[in-house]
């Protein structure tokens, strides 16, 4: 992989409200400044100016663009070239043309609509894509549909098949897997646990929405300490053994020791 995420709490900020700029940077792992949805058409003229302005770190945010092919993807690209943002999120990625015309940025590509996620797999192979996240919201709006999720909170079955082909597409193309956000700012409850299966699942991170979720997706991607002292052991008696020991009643191949070194990553430690 050769792009990692620097966490796995990003957050959304709207590009035209700069006076939040530095808390979502401070806030967050990595900030999303969004020009697309986030923004009301009349003010995006003033939040690429904003950008322009920004003084940050530029591995500290990136930039939401609007569609490709839309008349404000091109003022976000003329913009882009004020800003100091080496990496974009490509809002309704449908190609992987769309991403390798953005070269040479990085690009991160949103795949919330049915074309897209029908083509997921090759959007995620482009050369200068580094990670690949789903959209719920979006892609229910696309079948016709009027939610991503059950009655329960839960994610309707279409969701969950895009999900896993957003999550299989990554890995295959080694790159980062992001999951979708969850817009239910007061279900923390329901936050901590789909976060939490994400980080089980395999994914590196998930987009916050607020700045009261940041901290619920942290500690959701923690390992806990028994599952880091686990991990340690697994490392300590493996050693280089091939074949299959057994720890704690655990039998332990590859899969196992490549689980037990994702952890101590995910922990903070070095895993090899």
């Amino acid at each position: 992989m050769s792009w990692l995420s620097p966490g796995p709490a990003w957050l959304f900020c709207p590009a035209d409200r700069p006076e939040r700029f530095a808390r979502a940077i401070e806030t967050s792992d990595l900030a999303i400044l969004d020009l697309e949805d986030g923004v009301a058409p009349a003010r995006r003229a003033f939040a690429r100016s904003a950008l322009a302005a920004l003084d940050a770190p530029s591995e500290r945010f990136i930039v939401r663009l609007n569609p490709a092919g839309s008349p404000e993807h091109a003022l976000d690209r003329e913009a882009l070239e004020h800003c100091a943002a080496t990496v974009v999120l490509l809002a309704k990625t449908e190609s992987a043309d769309d991403v390798t015309a953005l070269a040479p940025r990085r690009v991160v590509a949103l795949c919330e609509t049915p074309v897209g996620l029908s083509r997921v797999e090759e959007i995620a192979a482009a050369p200068n894509v580094v990670a690949v996240m789903w959209g719920g919201e979006d892609l229910a709006a696309g079948l016709g549909g009027t939610s991503s999720r059950r009655p329960d909170g839960s994610l309707s079955d279409v969701s969950r098949y895009a999900r896993a082909r957003t999550l299989l597409a990554a890995r295959t193309a080694g790159v980062v897997a992001l999951d979708t956000v969850h817009v239910e700012i007061d279900d923390e409850a329901g936050l901590r646990a789909e976060a939490t299966d994400a980080a089980a699942m395999g994914f590196d991170a998930t987009p916050c929405v607020h700045p009261r979720q940041v901290a619920i997706v942290r500690e959701a991607y923690r390992p806990t300490p028994g599952q880091i002292d686990f991990a340690r052991r697994v490392l300590d008696l493996w050693g280089g053994t091939e074949g299959v020991i057994r720890v704690d009643g655990v039998m332990v191949d590859g899969p196992v020791v490549a689980h037990a070194r994702r952890t101590l990553r995910r922990a903070g430690e070095a895993a090899d």
